[in-house]
């Protein structure tokens, strides 16, 4: 049985971290070190807008010589948001993010953010279900 991103929402809660687009840097650092996450989504009026990393800020605010404190999520967010579905595949996930190269992608269900997947929650659930098949695999072997 192939694993969806429904899946993988349902095992990990579909709870979605966001932060406004004129929120600081820091104020988004903040909040992904007391959540112990690597993105939030950023949300204009009431659409997501879109969403700021820990990458973003290494190559965006650091390298250039930005202060955190008064600089707005806005100027260094990642805009160009892929997004995927929760009846895709976790593998057509994979696919998605290696391909764009992006780490987070929201998923939308009628168009509503109903979660966000990780890369690292897509490569879990993916193991998850190999080694449930070489179980099996072997389960069958020694018992045929």
């Amino acid at each position: 049985m192939t694993k969806t991103i429904r899946d993988v929402i349902s095992s990990k809660g579909n709870r979605v971290l966001g932060i406004s687009s004129g929120a600081t840097v820091y104020q988004a650092l903040e909040k992904m070190a007391e959540n112990n996450v690597g993105a939030l989504v950023v949300k204009g009026s009431d659409e997501v807008v879109g969403i700021i990393s820990e990458r973003d800020y290494a190559r965006k605010v650091i390298l250039r010589g930005l202060s955190s404190l008064n600089t707005p999520v806005e100027k260094i967010m990642t805009t160009d948001v892929c997004y995927i579905t929760p009846d895709n595949t976790v593998e057509e996930g994979l696919a998605l993010m290696t391909d764009k190269r992006c780490r987070h992608l929201p998923v939308l269900e009628k168009g509503e953010m109903i979660g966000l997947v990780s890369i690292g929650d897509l490569v879990k659930a993916q193991v998850a279900e190999k080694e449930f098949i070489i179980a099996q695999l072997e389960n069958y072997i020694r018992s045929g």
